[in-house]
């Protein structure tokens, strides 16, 4: 389980960055974009994907497209999740995109709804309305009210898993698919921050660069320790699952609260419970 929880640590770390960005003048959109060549460095070195099965016919080419575009810009609405609704709420909303990716599952791939399926859908959607439900106590933040960027959270991370799907269904690799996506992520985004800084809107700095690619090494990190979890437990695939996404839900409430001075509702608290236990029905769903 040392795996897992690396993983779960390097979600949450991702997020902490994010939350640090602002304090200490880190430029979110160029670190984002110099986090994608540090990923897809790290990707090409250590999982050595093989780039054959793209030359086929029918490779997914608009699903791989279509998650170099959603990827960064996921990743802004992250950024800015966090600094509106806080670590705790973003991570939940984050990890409870998986609702919606069961819904996708039954809908378009043709995945068996059990009776724990079901039960962990619904506890689930109760605990997104708990986290959308007045999301923070008091008066929304100078920021602006949080809890549509969180759903944008929720809907995003829940559409990059189906564009996954996808493309694994098509016959690419895991691998693959994520040195496309990182490497046409990155083209892209350097290409956005290039005009930007053109027009005088954000000069190219070193200090976001090494702030980028230190977030893009946390980043593949939560990738790689999460596929090697899954290649240490074989067998157990649910379980992995389960506690990678309870393990973010729990980290993430941990560091939120007690390093960030994070407030919560009673009814978020509720909600934070509520999505434990629909991951751990969807988990015993899976095997």
């Amino acid at each position: 389980m040392l795996y897992v929880l690396l993983a779960a640590s390097c979600s949450v770390l991702v997020s902490v960055l994010l939350k640090l960005a602002r304090r200490y003048e880190i430029d979110a959109a160029q670190a984002i974009g110099w986090n994608y060549l540090a990923a897809s460095v790290w990707c090409w070195f250590l999982l050595k994907p093989s780039l054959t099965s793209l030359n086929a016919p029918g490779a997914p080419w608009p699903s791989l497209l279509g998650l170099a575009l959603v990827l960064p810009t996921l990743f802004i609405v992250l950024a800015v999740s966090v600094r509106r609704a806080g670590i705790v709420l973003t991570d939940i909303a984050q990890r409870l995109s998986l609702l919606l990716s069961l819904l996708a599952a039954f809908l378009l791939f043709g995945e068996t709804a059990s009776a724990l399926k079901l039960a962990g859908l619904a506890l689930g959607l109760l605990a997104v309305v708990g986290i959308l439900w007045r999301p923070q106590a008091g008066a929304p933040s100078a920021d602006g009210r949080p809890w549509p960027v969180l759903l944008t959270v929720w809907v995003g991370f829940a559409l990059v898993d189906v564009m996954l799907k996808h493309i694994a269904t098509a016959g690419t690799p895991f691998a693959a698919s994520l040195q496309v996506s990182f490497g046409l992520a990155f083209i892209g985004m350097m290409t956005v921050l290039g005009v930007r800084a053109a027009r005088e809107h954000g000069r190219l700095t070193w200090r976001n660069a090494a702030a980028g690619l230190l977030l893009g090494t946390i980043n593949f990190g939560n990738i790689l320790f999460y596929v090697q979890a899954h290649r240490a437990l074989p067998g157990q695939p649910a379980v992995v699952f389960a506690s990678m996404n309870i393990g973010v839900v729990v980290l993430g409430t941990l560091v939120g609260v007690f390093a960030f001075g994070e407030r919560l509702s009673w009814l978020n608290r509720v909600a934070i419970g509520f999505a434990i236990v629909a991951i751990a029905l969807i988990a015993l769903g899976k095997t």
